[in-house]
């Protein structure tokens, strides 16, 4: 049975004239005391009582002190009795029964209601100070001070509880004044904001003038100004009234994430939750901006920040007073399916709509100085895009500049094709031949209007074009992700070419890491997502390794503006469907053993061997396990050269494309290793299908003959293709079915080979198949590309994936 607290009572009784008993009601050897979480629990005569949680410390405590002593009673003195009501009783209060004694005696003992005085004030424009004072009825004084010369009965318990109150806020004794002082910024922050309410609900709290201005102070901007003037973007805070210095300091303190931060007059600013200092935070996004060197209440930024900070004030509530040029940018980098900018009458092309909204984001870049990234899914016409921009240049400008574009070797034909197709007006030069006879084209580059390179022969003509001092309109680098590493030749020669404007093309502006992202950006405005260095501590590094919603957010917030990505589906609505299907194969018996004892050594060999303090130095030596169990699923022949039996993948795979010919359908066939398709040939060849072949050694002249045949050429069924040879610049719509042979670390190289064939003009239905060796690192290939897709989903709303950088628990877990 349980009940509510014990009726347990201390009686005081006077034993006689000089001595009284204290003593408990109940047998101080017949309980048993338990702890809960919210209450004290007493066993009594097989009844279980629920207490307050502090009953422990006090009629328990109590009852203890008797037990402890062995004794059912205590004897006091007369004159201990003011020691009892100040100590003991007044916690015990309600469990005090007055025995045989007078009321009139008891008064002599019984202290009076106790009150506290509090009066504070400043010492200097730092220091509080607090004057206490204890009264009962008519009588105070000072407890640091008059302690001793107290003669009447007094509250000990409360006395102790309202001094500690103080000691817990921080406050510490001035012998020489008597009083209290807090010294400590942070405690005399609290305490005014927070404490002082306690304070002044307890006790009677009286405040100085003095006191009194040292307050809390909130920043808070209404209203900004911002305006573009002369190339610059120039922000007004002249109503955010502090000096230049103290906003240097409270954003340093901010950015540190204090609390507040105490001016020099005492005052403090309330650092938390503001939304004036977190649009200052984001506006000085990469740490550079020196506030302490606000001009007259005036900013100065890059004009390339516009666009950021316009998307920044969006979510905030301060009013913004824009003059006409900072409203002009922003409308028409915003709206650019305005038909203010016209497509020029000459392009020997119909545009469809998202393509005009491409060309027109360009030129408005490109008034504005601006570079940008056309990040347009594959097969969506980038290409097309920016020769609408070079056509565009040369209608309007009697006298230009030649313009620039570096793009991989087997695209350079097709640069010049598409050009000639499209903008016959245009003077083409492609640079080719030996050394001195691309430096004697390269001399009279002023001749043509666009000159079409590739990026292995700038690497080796960049000196040349520096030599002759060569600035170009635009350059533009096609398939951008060749200069996705900033410490590669091909990204150093083109940061070395001189251009007013300069635009990337990628469809896969991320493929492995925020490094790359920032390559490109350098490349198309140097310096706007900061140095390296800066990138990877403020952005790279918190994204990919905590993953940082509110950096992913900032990044975004940034790099938005500029670049432009339409996939697929949102634009080609007449697009057919594209299917895809995973397909799990077995391995054979013979397969199996091989796959499981490999997997066995290579195991054993990661663990004891590679992973650990030389990680690094064996990455590569991981990768060549990895890839030879990946061989394995394909078909152990390809590092087996006496293996005689089947591959369970080879034929399922065959099986396809043999019910593929019997429904009249055309097939592209990736694989990531070359060799497989020697053993691809065989099993082709000995079932009488005809196919083409194109990897790395395929000449680019013959390429384009492949491609062209194989589109219209219906006896031709299969094209192989090697993953990384044709990733890129192939329009083969002939097709309607991909085979994925083999699974790649990155997923974009796949939808990359995918869209050879599903992109404009495709008319038939596209089905992609993706061969899986079941129970194999294959699985976890395709797992990790799910997994890791997910943060550039979140930046770019594209399926790249970081798989380059695998650590050490993902490489651990591929040998499982």
């Amino acid at each position: 049975m349980l009940n509510e607290e014990p009726d347990i009572k201390f009686i005081l009784e006077e034993e006689d004239k000089d001595n009284y008993r204290l003593y408990p009601n109940i047998d101080i050897y017949s309980y048993k005391v338990f702890s809960g979480r919210k209450y004290t629990y007493m066993l009594m005569d097989d009844v279980i009582y629920r207490c307050p949680i502090n009953y422990k410390e006090t009629v328990i405590r109590l009852l203890d002190l008797y037990k402890e002593n062995m004794t059912k009673e205590v004897i006091f003195k007369k004159s201990d009795l003011p020691k009892l009501f100040s100590l003991v009783v007044p916690s015990i209060k309600k469990q005090i029964e007055i025995g045989n004694i007078s009321q009139e005696e008891m008064e002599k003992y019984i202290p009076d209601e106790l009150y506290v005085k509090v009066f504070l004030d400043t010492v200097g424009t730092n220091y509080i100070s607090a004057d206490i004072k204890f009264g009962y009825k008519d009588i105070e004084f000072n407890p640091l001070v008059d302690d001793k010369n107290i003669s009447i009965p007094r509250d000990v318990v409360k006395e102790t509880n309202a001094l500690e109150t103080f000691i817990k806020t921080g406050f510490m004794l001035d012998q020489q004044n008597g009083r209290l002082i807090l010294t400590d910024d942070e405690k005399i922050y609290n305490f005014i904001s927070e404490e002082v309410f306690y304070y002044m609900k307890n006790f009677e709290v009286l405040v100085t003038e003095n006191f009194k201005k040292k307050e809390i102070k909130y920043p808070k901007i209404s209203n900004i100004g911002i305006k573009i003037e002369n190339n610059l973007l120039k922000i007004d805070l002249k109503e955010y009234n502090f000096s230049a210095d103290d906003l240097a300091k409270i954003m340093e303190y901010y950015k540190l994430h204090k609390k507040f931060y105490r001016l020099a007059d005492g005052s403090f600013i309330n650092l938390e939750s503001n939304e004036t200092l977190e649009f200052l935070d984001k506006l000085n996004i990469d740490g550079d901006l020196q506030y302490n060197q606000l001009v007259n209440g005036e900013f100065e930024l890059p004009v390339y920040r516009t666009l950021y900070l316009d998307r920044i004030l969006k979510s905030t509530d301060i009013k913004v007073r824009k003059n006409k040029e900072y409203k002009d940018f922003i409308d028409d980098i915003k709206n650019n399916e305005d038909d203010v900018i016209d497509v020029p009458v000459n392009l020997n092309a119909q545009m469809r709509r998202y393509q005009e909204v491409g060309f027109k984001w360009l030129k408005t870049l490109d008034n504005y100085g601006l570079g940008g990234i056309l990040a347009d899914d594959m097969g969506l016409g980038k290409t097309l895009q920016v020769i609408t921009l070079l056509l565009d240049y040369n209608n309007n400008n009697k006298n230009r500049k030649s313009s620039m574009v570096v793009c991989p070797s087997s695209l350079v034909l097709n640069w010049a094709s598409e050009l000639k197709k499209f903008a016959p007006s245009i003077g083409v030069c492609v640079i080719a031949g030996n050394s001195s006879e691309r430096e004697e084209i390269i001399q009279q580059l002023n001749s043509f209007d666009v000159v079409i390179t590739s990026y292995d022969l700038l690497k080796r003509d960049v000196e040349t074009y520096t030599k002759y001092n060569y600035e170009f309109k635009y350059i533009v680098a096609d398939e951008a992700q060749y200069i996705k590493n900033n410490n590669t030749q091909n990204f150093k020669a083109i940061k070395q070419i001189k251009a007013q404007t300069r635009f990337a093309l990628t469809g896969t502006p991320i493929e492995n890491s925020l490094a790359e992202l920032w390559s490109i950006f350098d490349f198309t405005m140097p310096g706007y997502l900061y140095s390296y260095k800066q990138f990877k501590e403020i952005f790279e590094t918190p994204i990919i390794r905590e993953e940082d919603s509110y950096k992913i957010k900032k990044l975004k917030s940034l790099i938005e503006p500029f670049i432009l990505r339409r996939i697929k589906e949102e634009v080609l609505t007449e697009l057919p469907e594209k299917t895809v299907t995973v397909l799990n194969s077995e391995m054979e018996d013979e397969q199996q053993k091989i796959y499981m004892s490999f997997m066995a050594e290579a195991r054993e060999e990661v663990a004891n061997e590679l992973i650990g303090q030389n990680f690094e130095k064996n990455q590569m030596k991981i990768l060549a396990l990895l890839m030879r169990l990946r061989q394995i699923c394909c078909h152990p022949k390809l590092f087996i050269d006496n293996y005689e039996n089947g591959s369970g993948k080879l034929n399922l795979c065959m099986e396809i494309i043999k019910d593929a010919i019997q429904g009249n359908h055309k097939i592209l066939l990736f694989s990531g290793y070359t060799s497989m398709f020697d053993i691809l040939e065989k099993e082709l060849d000995s079932e009488g299908i005809k196919y083409f072949k194109l990897t790395g050694q395929t000449k680019v002249g013959e390429r384009i003959k492949l491609v062209d045949e194989f589109n219209e050429n219906e006896e031709i069924k299969v094209f192989l293709i090697s993953l990384k040879a044709g990733g890129t610049g192939l329009n083969l719509i002939g097709a309607d079915m991909v085979i994925h042979y083999d699974p790649w670390w990155n997923i974009s190289a796949e939808n990359q080979a995918t869209d050879r064939t599903y992109r404009i003009g495709q008319k038939r239905n596209v089905q992609v198949y993706k061969l899986i060796t079941k129970n194999s690192i294959e699985e976890k290939i395709y797992e990790l590309q799910q997994k890791k897709a997910k943060l550039v989903d979140n930046m770019l709303s594209t399926n790249e994936t970081f798989i380059s950088r695998l650590s050490k628990d993902e490489i651990m877990d591929l040998f499982k």
